[in-house]
């Protein structure tokens, strides 16, 4: 079990690191929000490390470590590294699903882009869906049907994620819109990071993300509708404040370069109060035949994971191509920047 004061750190770094999440998780019962909170503490700071810290490869190569460690049952002496360790025991949290989480942030390290739309599915599949699927897993659920749908959730918040912080990624260097819709509407890379401005034609990317976003989410909803009653609302708190947060990028005119969305604190009180009504609502309404949809095929890998209730015993290729191609960059051999 997770340690009172271990616990109490966890909601403390979610409650001042990440207020979406939050408000959605008032709204779980206690033995799923405890536990989200715990995990969600531990992919915050391992996200955070990558993305904020001035040295991104050592942050990876030390979340390897960390993950090592608490599947070793000897985690790291910190709050959110023994909580974590705690979660894997109590709940045998397949090994895959944060390996995936790690394998995404190494890509960001090593500076990917992505060529297709597909691309930036499989990047959301592992910094997100990733992070849905062990949700599930939290609530005991491992119904294959319902983990596509968590993870279509999952990989709609990325999406907006990406469609909120265009600017703000160009101006670290980052693109994460697709290279072939900037080779189509003739959007130099080199040129946007230089200098990104909202014309006409990136405002008609962030809207195109935006509509795949807004696909998933209604996809999503089946799946929402079938997970235990008491953890429904929660969820459907985090799928609503999530798409407001694409909405307020619409009221901006897809302008996600020289403003940046926020949400305010009376709209995500009415989300709230509306995820209980889709929480009642779903009561009375029959299953939809969505729930039976096929996954994405890029998440199709952690829906295999969550439903069985084992540990995975090795690393994956992947992540430990993704890995061995970090410690050749931070040794100066192969400096070329890759694309997935």
């Amino acid at each position: 079990m997770i340690q009172p004061g271990d616990l109490n750190h966890c909601r403390n770094a979610i409650r001042h690191g990440s207020l979406s999440f939050h408000a959605a998780s008032k709204l779980l019962p206690a033995k799923v929000r405890d536990p989200a909170l715990a995990l969600y503490a531990f992919c915050r700071l391992a996200d955070d490390e990558v993305d904020e810290g001035e040295y991104q490869t050592g942050a990876v190569l030390r979340l390897q470590e960390r993950l090592d460690a608490a599947y070793a049952g000897r985690p790291k002496n910190a709050p959110e590294d023994r909580a974590f360790a705690a979660i894997v025991e109590d709940f045998e949290m397949p090994r895959a699903l944060p390996e995936a989480l790690l394998e995404g942030l190494a890509w960001d390290a090593a500076e990917h882009r992505y060529e297709t739309l597909s691309g930036v599915r499989d990047y959301s599949a592992r910094v997100a869906a990733a992070v849905g699927a062990m949700m599930c897993v939290l609530m005991r659920v491992r119904d294959p049907d319902a983990l596509a749908r968590a993870c279509d959730l999952g990989v709609a918040m990325q999406l907006t994620n990406i469609a909120r912080d265009v600017g703000e990624d160009a101006r670290m260097g980052r693109i994460y819109l697709p290279l072939d819709w900037l080779a189509e509407a003739r959007v130099d890379p080199v040129n946007f990071v230089r200098e990104p401005l909202p014309t006409d034609a990136v405002r008609r990317m962030v809207k195109r993300l935006l509509a795949e976003a807004d696909r998933l989410y209604r996809r999503s909803e089946a799946g929402i509708n079938v997970l235990p009653m008491q953890a429904r609302t929660g969820i459907w708190a985090a799928r609503l404040i999530y798409a407001g947060i694409g909405r307020q990028v619409r009221r901006h005119g897809y302008d996600s370069i020289s403003m940046r969305a926020r949400t305010s604190g009376p709209q995500k009180l009415g989300w709230l109060m509306q995820s209980g009504l889709r929480c009642a609502g779903s009561v009375l309404m029959p299953q939809s035949a969505v729930v039976y949809a096929r996954p994405l095929d890029e998440v199709a890998f952690l829906v295999d994971a969550a439903s069985r209730a084992r540990q995975d015993p090795g690393r994956s290729a992947s992540v430990l191509q993704v890995l061995a191609e970090l410690k050749a960059r931070e040794s100066g051999i192969g400096t070329d920047r890759p694309m997935a």
